[in-house]
């Protein structure tokens, strides 16, 4: 438990729901516009500790726990999609990395920098002519103290209110697959690095989506994370924890959506009688209401497993597995049962047809169902099926 107390931690909760369903969701009409978080919305966010709460007491943070970060995630995924997006990260890979695979000197310079954002971070992994694996073709070659860096990612998010990257560059393309790649802490401003804007999307608007190209980027030393050919390893290990924490986000959204269709099947009436009182909606409800329940507790005992130190990457991946299927169910049963004023903007009980958008960006962040089965189906297959629950 963090230094604060069940009652102030309660309390906090509230306040961030609170945050998301009120003043952030005023900001993302302007959002839905320009694509672009206005500094409200990050002023908000420091005034609320959203990039503090989640940081160890030693960086100046509240030292929350796991569970505890993702009880305080589930409130923010309430609200708009682009915004839970930022702080998704700003609560996760954004601080972690640099704080499990960071030199002494790095840390000392910038971790407490993360709790009022005074630096924030993008994550590069993901290529347009390669994957998000081994297969990479970004590469970083050793030239005495430095190393010159030439490749593009794509699909980056936060690019336009970061002052460093984490990439992921292949250092030694002869090596085998898990040695290859290594990680580095990027400078924004070091020359050779560049941006290369990218269409709106669906949904999650405002999170800063972007191409990155390197042309002869010169780097130091210093800025190796780990060692070198330890870059699959820290990408797969940040990407583990960061699907448990899509998992949650999908959770919030669904359970917000649960909570809307409720209301909706109250509320409207159909010859003499509210939809709440038919069998096949109260089903539906049912349904939907198991699924969010299941998703609850596949998260709590991922949280469990990862402050006892356990292998975590078969249960994030299926966490983010049910995840997508939960919000995939419960947005089509929402949308069905809310009927066509669902499919306008603007409805009274809230942000029905954005959050119908944004939860689909939850199939792809940190790989869709595809990769999250193998990665499960492997660790299953290595335990004989066996899965642990902590009491």
């Amino acid at each position: 438990m963090s230094k604060l107390s069940e009652q102030e931690f309660k309390a906090y909760l509230k306040q961030i729901r609170e945050l998301a369903e009120g003043p952030f969701e005023e900001i993302q009409k302007e959002v839905e516009v320009t694509n672009k978080f206005p500094q409200r919305f990050f002023d908000l966010s420091i005034e609320n500790n959203l990039y503090r709460c989640c940081l160890p007491e030693q960086y100046g943070g509240w030292g929350l726990n796991e569970l505890e970060i993702l009880q305080v995630q589930e409130e923010f995924s309430r609200g708009p999609g682009g915004m839970r997006m930022h702080l998704h990260y700003a609560a996760d890979m954004n601080w972690r990395i640099l704080d499990d695979f960071g030199k002494k000197e790095l840390k000392d310079e910038y971790m407490d920098k993360f709790a009022d954002k005074t630096i924030f971070t993008c994550f590069a992994l993901t290529e347009e002519t390669g994957g998000t694996g081994a297969d990479l073709h970004t590469r970083a070659v050793r030239e005495g103290d430095y190393y010159i860096m030439n490749g593009e990612k794509t699909l980056i998010s936060h690019t336009d209110c970061c002052e460093f990257a984490y990439v992921i560059a292949v250092t030694d393309p002869e090596a085998p697959k898990e040695k290859r790649l290594s990680a580095f802490f990027v400078p924004v401003d070091t020359p050779g690095y560049e941006t290369v804007p990218m269409p709106h999307m669906m949904g999650c608007r405002g999170a800063g989506h972007a191409g990155l190209k390197f042309t002869n980027m010169k780097l130091h030393k210093k800025y190796l994370l780990g060692n070198e050919g330890d870059g699959l390893k820290i990408a797969m290990h940040s990407l583990s924890v960061s699907r448990a924490h899509i998992a949650v986000s999908n959770l919030g959204m669904a359970q917000r959506m649960l909570e809307m269709t409720i209301q909706r099947a109250k509320d409207r009436v159909t010859f003499g009688k509210p939809l709440v009182k038919r069998q096949a909606i109260q089903q539906t409800i049912a349904d939907m209401g198991t699924q969010v329940h299941a998703l609850r507790l596949m998260v709590y005992d991922f949280a469990k497993d990862f402050e006892a130190g356990k292998d975590i990457e078969m249960k994030a991946a299926m966490c983010k597995l049910h995840s997508i299927d939960t919000v995939r169910t419960v947005s089509d049963s929402m949308l069905e049962i809310f009927g066509g004023i669902g499919y306008f903007e603007d409805c009274t009980y809230g942000p029905v047809e954005r959050l119908y958008r944004d939860c689909r960006a939850m199939w792809l962040e940190e790989g869709p169902r595809t990769v999250q089965r193998l990665t499960a189906s492997r660790k299953l297959i290595e335990n004989g099926g066996i899965i642990e629950i902590l009491s």
